[in-house]
């Protein structure tokens, strides 16, 4: 089994617009179009009176305080949907109780997101580190890592089919439009925010990975294109990063468990080198963490991570630090 090299080539990458026709079905008979023709009409000659009727109950029913009142609302609905249109404002904006206006709206918000993550320089370091990493082991150990997976399979069939199906990318976003539908039904305007926060860092993981695995395109162990980096590690150490944001580590910590079982599956299955998972893992870390932390430092466990650069028997070394105050 031989590992390719990273080819590194330039791709044109296009957005395709996809337009949904509806057609509306035609084809009465003569003798059905003359009995609605015939209903039309006679439906035609009884709506003055009916209008008449309706104006009358309606101006019936409105007083000044029924103006007031719709006057008031009207203005706190225009309030809520000029903060809602803010990009800024998308995690504490009342407005939009749908997902697919919310939706629109994570487009730019997206974008800024990916320029926050990634313009970092702490961030930019620990992923550059990473990406030196995987490199290396790509080079020295992916094969010997590959062949000793292939020969000692340790995960069974009926297990390898589920972990694949729940750590990929399709399912953590159906998950997490599931949980903003049960918010947005209980009116849980928490659950609400941290949801639409993870569709955000799963839209910046999977597109980036989507883009570096056009750019490199090199073969998986069983011979799939596409290989680097692991979109499913690097979706699942996403999903652990923000649950960890949110719920600390009674809940970060078994999502990081599964995470990295993820990253074991694919290699144990031949999908994926060690090099995929050790760089899809760390950016799905980094942007989860960016994303959800908004305003927060990059931590594990509670603490600081930084990154570490000096020297180590008279070589130059890079790594991470964890730090935190007392």
């Amino acid at each position: 089994m031989k590992a390719p090299k990273f080819n590194t080539k330039s791709l044109y990458l296009s957005l395709v617009l996809c337009i949904f026709l509806f057609a509306v079905p035609t084809g009465h008979s003569a003798d059905s179009s003359k009995d609605r023709l015939g209903d039309i009409t006679n439906n035609l000659k009884e709506l003055p009176g009916k209008t008449v009727e309706s104006v009358t109950s309606l101006a019936e029913s409105i007083d000044a305080n029924t103006i007031r009142e719709l006057s008031s609302k009207t203005m706190e609905n225009v309030t809520t949907l000029a903060k809602a249109l803010d990009p800024n404002a998308i995690l504490t904006s009342p407005g939009a109780t749908t997902l697919g206006p919310n939706l629109k709206k994570l487009i730019p918000v997206g974008i800024k997101d990916a320029e926050r993550t990634f313009f970092d320089k702490n961030n930019l370091m620990i992923l550059l580190m990473a990406g030196g990493g995987s490199i290396a082991l790509h080079d020295r150990a992916d094969e010997r890592l590959a062949g000793h997976f292939e020969r000692h399979r340790s995960i069974p069939r009926d297990m390898d089919k589920i972990v694949d199906l729940t750590g990929g990318p399709g399912i953590h976003f159906a998950a997490t439009g599931l949980w903003y539908y049960m918010a947005a039904n209980n009116k849980n305007e928490i659950s609400k925010q941290r949801s639409l926060a993870m569709v955000r860092a799963l839209g910046v993981t999977n597109i980036t990975t989507l883009v570096l695995k056009g750019i490199v395109n090199n073969h998986t162990p069983n011979g799939k294109s596409m290989a680097w980096p692991s979109g499913h590690t690097a979706s699942s150490f996403c999903v652990a990063s923000v649950l960890d944001e949110f719920y600390g580590p009674k809940v970060g910590v078994p999502a990081y468990l599964f995470a990295g079982f993820v990253g074991y599956r694919m290699m144990d299955s031949g999908d994926h080198w060690a090099s995929d998972v050790l760089f899809g893992g760390v950016l799905g870390y980094v942007v989860g963490h960016s994303v959800a932390g908004e305003h927060k430092r990059l931590e594990l466990a509670g603490f600081d991570v930084q990154p570490l650069i000096g020297t180590q028997s008279g070589k130059s070394a890079a790594g991470i630090m964890l730090s935190k105050r007392f």
